[in-house]
Protein backbone atom coordinates (compact mmCIF):
# COMPACT_ATOMS: atom_id res chain seq x y z
CA UNK A 1 0.00 0.00 0.00
CA UNK A 2 1.50 3.24 -1.17
CA UNK A 3 2.20 5.75 1.85
CA UNK A 4 -0.07 9.04 2.05
CA UNK A 5 3.80 10.96 0.56
CA UNK A 6 4.06 7.96 -2.19
CA UNK A 7 0.49 9.44 -3.05
CA UNK A 8 1.41 12.97 -3.10
CA UNK A 9 4.41 12.44 -5.53
CA UNK A 10 2.00 11.43 -7.69
CA UNK A 11 0.20 14.14 -8.29
CA UNK A 12 0.98 16.58 -11.03
CA UNK A 13 -2.19 19.66 -11.40
CA UNK A 14 -3.63 21.82 -9.20
CA UNK A 15 -6.82 19.83 -10.22
CA UNK A 16 -4.79 16.65 -8.97
CA UNK A 17 -4.36 18.09 -5.44
CA UNK A 18 -7.93 20.01 -5.39
CA UNK A 19 -9.40 16.49 -6.83
CA UNK A 20 -7.26 13.91 -4.22
CA UNK A 21 -7.69 16.28 -1.29
CA UNK A 22 -11.57 16.24 -1.82
CA UNK A 23 -11.62 20.42 -2.46
CA UNK A 24 -15.04 21.94 -4.36
CA UNK A 25 -12.97 24.37 -7.12
CA UNK A 26 -14.11 26.25 -9.61
CA UNK A 27 -12.30 25.51 -13.02
CA UNK A 28 -11.85 29.29 -14.12
CA UNK A 29 -10.03 30.05 -10.82
CA UNK A 30 -7.53 26.86 -11.60
CA UNK A 31 -7.31 27.77 -15.01
CA UNK A 32 -5.96 31.72 -14.00
CA UNK A 33 -4.23 30.75 -11.11
CA UNK A 34 -3.35 27.37 -11.05
CA UNK A 35 0.38 27.40 -10.36
CA UNK A 36 -0.06 30.22 -8.15
CA UNK A 37 -2.79 27.67 -5.62
CA UNK A 38 0.28 25.36 -5.57
CA UNK A 39 3.07 27.48 -4.88
CA UNK A 40 1.22 29.24 -1.94
CA UNK A 41 0.00 25.48 -0.93
CA UNK A 42 3.74 24.64 -0.29
CA UNK A 43 4.66 27.86 0.87
CA UNK A 44 2.10 27.27 3.72
CA UNK A 45 2.82 23.52 4.44
CA UNK A 46 6.69 24.99 4.97
CA UNK A 47 5.29 27.78 7.25
CA UNK A 48 3.03 25.27 9.04
CA UNK A 49 6.70 22.92 9.46
CA UNK A 50 4.13 19.63 8.15
CA UNK A 51 6.57 18.42 6.53
CA UNK A 52 8.14 16.54 9.82
CA UNK A 53 4.77 15.03 10.39
CA UNK A 54 4.34 11.42 10.32
CA UNK A 55 0.51 10.75 11.68
CA UNK A 56 -0.84 9.88 7.56
CA UNK A 57 -4.25 10.96 8.95
CA UNK A 58 -2.81 14.06 10.25
CA UNK A 59 -0.79 14.60 7.09
CA UNK A 60 -3.45 14.31 5.25
CA UNK A 61 -5.63 16.72 7.37
CA UNK A 62 -2.88 19.32 7.33
CA UNK A 63 -2.25 19.49 4.17
CA UNK A 64 -6.18 19.55 2.75
CA UNK A 65 -6.47 22.58 5.33
CA UNK A 66 -3.60 24.59 3.63
CA UNK A 67 -4.57 23.86 -0.12
CA UNK A 68 -8.11 24.92 0.78
CA UNK A 69 -6.95 27.75 2.15
CA UNK A 70 -4.29 28.66 -0.70
CA UNK A 71 -7.05 27.90 -3.50
CA UNK A 72 -9.33 30.24 -0.99
CA UNK A 73 -6.89 33.07 -1.34
CA UNK A 74 -7.16 33.36 -5.14
CA UNK A 75 -10.88 32.77 -5.11
CA UNK A 76 -11.07 36.25 -3.38
CA UNK A 77 -7.83 37.57 -4.95
CA UNK A 78 -5.47 37.62 -8.10
CA UNK A 79 -2.25 36.62 -8.49
CA UNK A 80 -0.98 39.85 -8.96
CA UNK A 81 -2.33 40.97 -5.20
CA UNK A 82 -1.26 38.23 -3.96
CA UNK A 83 2.23 38.05 -5.28
CA UNK A 84 3.26 34.56 -5.25
CA UNK A 85 5.91 34.91 -7.63
CA UNK A 86 8.80 37.21 -8.23
CA UNK A 87 7.93 39.21 -10.95
CA UNK A 88 4.55 40.10 -9.11
CA UNK A 89 6.90 41.07 -5.99
CA UNK A 90 8.81 43.54 -8.19
CA UNK A 91 8.01 46.87 -8.74
CA UNK A 92 4.35 45.64 -8.87
CA UNK A 93 4.89 43.21 -11.72
CA UNK A 94 6.40 45.54 -14.61
CA UNK A 95 8.94 45.95 -15.74
CA UNK A 96 10.95 48.49 -17.11
CA UNK A 97 13.37 48.86 -20.06
CA UNK A 98 14.46 51.71 -21.69
CA UNK A 99 14.69 52.49 -24.95
CA UNK A 100 18.51 52.42 -24.58
CA UNK A 101 18.99 49.50 -23.05
CA UNK A 102 17.09 47.75 -25.82
CA UNK A 103 19.56 49.64 -28.39
CA UNK A 104 22.22 48.20 -26.53
CA UNK A 105 21.29 44.81 -27.22
CA UNK A 106 20.90 44.72 -30.98
CA UNK A 107 23.53 43.79 -33.06
CA UNK A 108 25.88 46.63 -34.51
CA UNK A 109 25.38 46.91 -38.53
CA UNK A 110 28.96 47.23 -40.33
CA UNK A 111 28.50 50.94 -42.66
CA UNK A 112 29.84 49.62 -46.30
Amino acid sequence: METFLQQLKALSSAEDFLQYFGVPFDQHVVNVSRLHILKRFFQYIRQENLLAMTDEVGLFTQYREQLVKAYGDFVKSTPAQEKVFKVFQDVNGRQHVTLDSLKSSLPRRALA
